[in-house]
């Protein structure tokens, strides 16, 4: 192994963004074009998106939040609305709901996956009277997909719709019970489904975010909400006094994008498979490497959970493993330059949620998951030495 790379390596983050020169050629010819906002980069992007994760429609939003927002409102989630998803997720997957006014009830999660369990969902909603609660907001934690179609069965039986928070997971995708691939954001069992395109994500643009839907409706309700509940469309207006004219038919946000930021996601997606089939790579050589090592445990694939075969469509958005001494290891890590996280902690232990009457111990699962989880380097241009060094330092650490 390299020693000087041994011991004095450049920082590794956990994540990184990779811009390239065409990138950069992207944005610019947009900043010199006519349009900045509201310009034809913004439907090409839209419809690129919507053609790599094969739903019909596809709205493109300032951030992710603003798309599960976005989705809420859709979807008519108000004060009477009870929204059940997970602890093991970032707190947008959650607060979207109480933007609406809504109640968020958590569920736990399948400790081996850490992904929201569904058998702990269905038994939540058993609990209660018909028509108790309104939806779900399962979420593709790390890249892992959910398993949408037994999601999607209940979520029948009971009148529920379907949030996909699928941040992690562009590209990812499962096997449904007829052995037909199911990409992540497809709409073909969830109602909407949200991406993010935070500099960490597999499409990164600064910010930025993408609701896809194959519901015209909803995809249409979308649009005005996403530009404060304003329309342009004849067909659509009470009145039209000309060629000026618009009509603000209910209270939306201003959650546009720039054309300058999606003439970057539309360049970022021409090489998102190549930086997929990387991310998988690296997986594989975590995997191999901490195969046997006593103290490390790894987080099934939604294939391997479901006692299928190797193939999985895990998006691999973050490399995840739990140890004992997870404080230790991550102080260790930094002190070697390596800039490993932590990914979540739960939602229902924050501060806010905590005052709505949630309380830790709630949810044993994910509690014990977060005690002993830490999110290893993960990101295409990783080199193999930089990749080794992390492991080196993870084994001599656990060895010790």
């Amino acid at each position: 192994m390299n020693s000087e790379l041994s011991s004095s390596p450049k920082p590794i983050p956990y994540g990184r963004q990779n811009i390239t020169e065409d990138d950069v050629a992207a944005v610019v010819d947009t900043l010199q074009s006519d349009f900045l906002t509201q310009g034809p980069k913004v439907a090409a992007f839209e419809r690129a998106f919507a053609d790599y994760v094969g739903a019909d429609f596809a709205v493109a939003v300032s951030n992710g939040t603003a798309a599960l927002h976005l989705c809420a409102m859709a979807l008519g989630v108000n004060e009477e609305s009870r929204v059940i998803t997970t602890p093991i997720t970032f707190v947008a997957s959650a607060n979207c709901v109480r933007y609406c006014g809504g109640t968020v009830e958590f569920a736990d999660i399948d400790p081996a996956t850490a992904l929201l369990d569904v058998e702990k969902v269905r038994q939540l909603i058993e609990s209660k009277p018909k028509g108790y609660y309104s939806g779900i907001i399962p979420v593709d934690f790390a890249g892992n997909p959910v398993n949408l179609e037994e999601f999607r069965k209940l979520a029948d039986a009971h009148g529920l719709w379907i949030i996909e928070d699928a941040c992690h997971a562009p590209g990812g995708y499962f096997f449904d019970s007829n052995g037909e691939q199911q990409h992540c954001g497809n709409g073909k069992y969830a109602d909407l489904a949200i991406f993010s395109f935070h500099p960490v994500k597999h499409i990164a643009t600064g910010e930025g975010g993408m609701i896809t839907t194959n519901d015209e409706k909803l995809y249409k309700e979308l649009l005005k909400l996403r530009t404060h509940g304003i329309t342009r469309d004849p067909e659509l207006m009470e009145e039209n006094h000309g060629g000026w004219y618009m009509e603000m038919q209910e209270l939306g946000y201003n959650y546009r994008i720039p054309d300058m930021l999606c003439a970057l996601g539309i360049s970022q997606l021409q090489r998102a498979d190549a930086g997929l089939a990387r991310r998988k790579g690296i997986a594989k050589v975590y995997d191999e490497a901490f195969a046997d090592v006593p103290g490390i445990t790894t987080l099934q694939t939604t294939a391997a959970a479901f006692g299928e075969a190797s193939a999985t469509g895990h998006a691999y958005h973050l490399y995840v493993i739990q140890v004992q001494d997870r404080k230790g290891l991550y102080d260790f890590l930094r002190e070697h330059n390596i800039f490993a996280q932590v990914h979540y902690i739960p939602a229902h232990t924050m501060p806010y949620y905590r005052s709505l009457g949630y309380q830790k111990g709630d949810f044993p699962a994910a509690e014990q998951y977060y005690a002993g989880c830490l999110s290893l380097p993960m990101y295409p241009t990783l080199t193999q030495e930089e990749q080794q060094y992390v492991i080196e330092k993870v084994k001599a650490f656990v060895g010790r």
